[in-house]
């Protein structure tokens, strides 16, 4: 059912969906609809979240909110250029739209979520349960996405999964990735969102990520989108028994930028890593928010989240750990640091544990401070000039968090972003 008189904060977005509905991807096939259709009324109940909500309390999407937002089914026709590959293999989308032309998906079991939306539908309900709005809203909206699945025993290797915004229109972009290692399975996924300078855009992606018995999953994502743009991620991850997500996220763009992760350990000796970095400069606004479930017992998470604040700028931490009853022999390790460059800087961190078991290893802690300034004189005192022994310790700073990935063009992925922000907010740091 579509709302006709919406109202509330999501009324905009609830109003997009009623004049685009017939033309969104299965809108002639009924589970589709329905699944749009319940999002829609979840929606219009709940609203967008506001800082009254808690777990959006340090994030306020009033600037998403004035903004004036449009769809446009049209792709836009204009030349892209692509970056450097970093896989043997690579996915394009563009405003939200697979591109074909742009991709390289040869040997791999992957097609565009607009084209197989009414057989995947049912994989699409485990998300849209969750009443997330975030999540509800790009169940509304979303128009592609990537449908990957990696056969049992099989290393699929390293794929890119790039992003574009072309700036064109001040536009919201859904996209919907759907990601499942069957038994044994391995894959190297490197994210990249990228846009073009002074866009004004919603990139708002929903993952949904199943490991099986055994498989493991590498995912870097770097997102480096105009500081006029805004990205608010989230990330759906079960993990079965002796499986392994190792995920690493930096947040370098962005007016406003969110990634919010909920991942749940569902059998014995499962592991989790949700490692990242946060480069935030002034009038900007970063927030990594997870929410890290052991459901089973003997497994092991661990979580390094390291923050860079410069001039006016905010940074936002929440990580969660659940420890339930029949987890017993858990080993949990979370920590977030941040370092603020300028007094005008703030960060909000909230690491939390939640156990209910009596037999386990759990530990966290957070950290805030400035350059250490014995260490900045000591490299003045060799000759190195100021600007070049405060970049030395900021990348000292990140380094611990970068050198976890051992994926090696992963890595380089993320030590270019860290050279080009710094480039750009290193004199005002």
């Amino acid at each position: 059912m579509i709302i006709d008189t919406p109202s509330g904060n999501a009324a905009a977005f609830l109003q997009r969906y009623a004049g685009l509905a017939e033309r969104l991807p299965g809108a002639q096939v009924g589970a589709v609809r329905a699944l749009r259709d319940m999002a829609a009324e979840m929606l219009h109940a709940s609203g967008l979240p506001s800082r009254r909500v808690e777990a959006w309390h340090y994030t306020d999407l009033t600037p998403i909110l004035r903004a004036e937002f449009r769809e446009a089914l049209t792709p836009v026709d204009k030349a892209i250029v692509l970056p450097p590959m970093r896989g043997e293999r690579r996915a394009v989308f563009v405003d939200g739209r697979f591109r074909v032309d742009l991709s390289s998906l040869e040997g791999l079991e992957a097609s565009s979520l607009a084209e197989v939306v009414a057989e995947v539908t049912p994989r699409l309900n485990s998300v849209a349960e969750a009443s997330e709005p975030m999540v509800a809203l790009n169940t509304l909206l979303f128009e592609d996405g990537l449908v990957l699945d990696v056969p049992e025993g099989v290393d699929a290797g390293r794929l890119e999964l790039l992003s574009l915004a072309s700036g064109e229109t001040a536009s919201t972009i859904h996209p919907r990735h759907l990601i499942r290692l069957a038994r044994g399975a391995k894959l190297v996924l490197i994210e990249t969102a990228l846009s073009a300078s002074g866009a004004r855009h919603l990139h708002n992606p929903v993952f949904e990520i199943e490991v099986a018995e055994d498989a493991k999953i590498t995912h870097v994502r770097v997102q480096r989108e105009a500081e006029s743009a805004y990205h608010l991620a989230h990330l759906g991850v079960r993990v079965a028994r002796r499986g392994t997500y190792d995920g690493f996220v930096l947040n370098a763009g962005g007016k406003l930028s969110r990634s919010e992760t909920h991942l749940a350990l569902l059998g014995p000796q499962a592991a989790a890593h949700l490692n990242g970095a946060q480069l935030v400069g002034d009038g900007q606004l970063a927030d990594t928010t997870t929410a890290l479930d052991h459901a089973a017992p003997n497994c092991a998470s661990r979580q390094t989240v390291k923050t860079v604040l410069a001039g006016r700028s905010r940074g936002v931490f929440q990580g969660k750990i659940l420890v339930r009853r029949e987890a017993q022999k858990t080993d949990g390790y979370q920590m977030n640091q941040a370092l603020l460059l300028s007094e005008d800087a703030e960060i909000d961190s909230k690491p939390q544990l939640e156990i209910y078991a009596d037999d386990v290893k759990c530990s966290h802690g957070a950290t805030a401070g400035a350059l250490d300034e014995d260490s900045l004189f000591y490299l003045r005192t060799r000759g190195i000039p100021v600007d070049t022994a405060r970049s030395i310790l900021v990348r000292a700073f990140l380094q611990e968090a970068v050198e976890i990935v051992e994926d090696e063009p992963a890595r380089e992925a993320l030590e270019e972003a860290v050279t080009a922000w710094w480039s750009q907010h290193g004199e005002a740091a």
